[in-house]
């Protein structure tokens, strides 16, 4: 039995494995463009697919790999934030909306900011410190009392929790660990395929990004479901995830991380700031970037070209931090993360980051051609 002296290196442990497995994110977006935003941006303006295929690709390899790991009991969507029974639906479709939107005028989304930072943008710097700051408010400041008396009202309250192995299950469609690994390979599977299905899906640079970054969210999950997992803390005796902010199961996500990583930086000296899932990886995105920016000599100061282009970048930052707190999430942390826990209220969150950028970009053409 694990005894309270053996924790701090057990939390050491978890803490190292997340912030490795960030580094190597940081490393494969920076190589690959991975970018949501960007693929996006890519089919509305050119038709192009490429990017959004490493998308899916993550995604199907993320739900391949959760949904195996339910199947042979290491893990349970039931204990992440995003497959509980309440469905803040409108939530999930207000605050992507307002994030998707946020991401085009900022250049992209929060992990896209972070991979930035990495390469020399001073601009995303600048995100990302907005960002941090609107997170938080929307956390526990002024927006989060607007928040919580507002959209988080309206709920649908779903006993067996929201993810489909669970409601499956609950109609006595079979055993939530069977349900969960058929869903995971028929759904993965078929995002796989569709990404196979035309040349441009089976490029290395596809595969290198959607495997790997796929690969990550799962080996996350891993770390924080299964390493970082206690069934009894030695001494509450409660049923605990070490080194978390949410005191669940997390993964990769990029909108409260960076609130709590400016938090922990801001008030270090405070013994009751200590580091977490959240904000080692975080950094690690950072610096894993950096080191593939700096290797290819790619790395280039970047800063903003003019008044408009910071005050987008300004309201862009803040509407992520808003709308993806009130989401629950980014386009990794619901659109990766909370995808690969099959969960309904991340579909709906995906559902309207989607949109708010597809309405960004629209907007973006129409201001260019008012200016011709």
């Amino acid at each position: 039995m694990l005894q309270e002296s053996d924790l701090p290196g057990l939390v050491a442990q978890v803490l190292w494995a997340a912030f490795a497995l960030a580094v190597v994110f940081g490393a494969i977006a920076q190589r690959t463009h991975f970018c949501t935003m960007g693929a996006v941006a890519d089919i509305v303006n050119m038709g192009d697919w490429t990017r959004m295929r490493m998308w899916l690709l993550a995604i199907g390899v993320a739900m391949i790999g959760f949904n195996t790991m339910v199947g042979l009991g290491w893990v349970e969507a039931r204990h992440s934030v995003y497959a509980g029974p309440r469905l803040i639906w409108l939530s999930n479709a207000l605050g992507g909306l307002l994030f998707g939107f946020g991401m085009v005028l900022a250049s992209g989304c929060g992990s896209k900011t972070l991979v930035r930072i990495g390469g020399g943008s001073l601009k995303s710097l600048v995100v990302f410190c907005v960002l941090a700051i609107a997170s938080y408010a929307t956390l526990r400041g002024l927006f989060a009392v607007w928040r919580v008396s507002s959209v988080d009202r309206v709920a649908l309250e779903l006993a067996a929790g929201q993810d489909l192995p669970s409601l499956l299950a609950q109609a006595g469609l079979g055993s939530k660990p069977a349900l969960a690994l058929a869903l995971g390979l028929l759904l993965g599977g078929a995002l796989v395929a569709f990404v196979l299905a035309r040349p441009e899906g089976r490029s290395a640079e596809v595969w290198l990004s959607g495997l790997g970054i796929g690969a990550v969210v799962v080996g996350v999950w891993w770390v924080s479901g299964r390493l970082g997992h206690l069934a009894e803390h030695p001494t509450t005796l409660e049923e605990v995830f070490l080194a978390t902010n949410s005191q669940h199961m997390e993964s990769l996500t990029f909108v409260a991380p960076i609130a709590y990583t400016v938090d922990w930086l801001i008030l270090f000296s405070d013994t009751s700031k200590v580091l977490t899932v959240g904000v080692v990886t975080t950094l690690g995105v950072i610096a894993g970037s950096a080191a593939v920016a700096l290797a290819t000599r790619s790395f280039r100061w970047e800063g903003f070209g003019g008044t408009e282009d910071t005050a987008n970048h300004l309201v862009g930052a803040v509407l992520m931090g808003v709308g993806g707190v009130t989401a629950m999430g980014c386009t990794v942390g619901q659109g990766l993360s909370g995808l690969s826990t099959l969960a309904l209220g991340s579909f709906v969150a995906m559902a309207g980051i989607v949109a708010g950028a597809v309405l960004a970009l629209r907007y973006q053409m129409w201001r260019l051609e008012r200016q011709v």
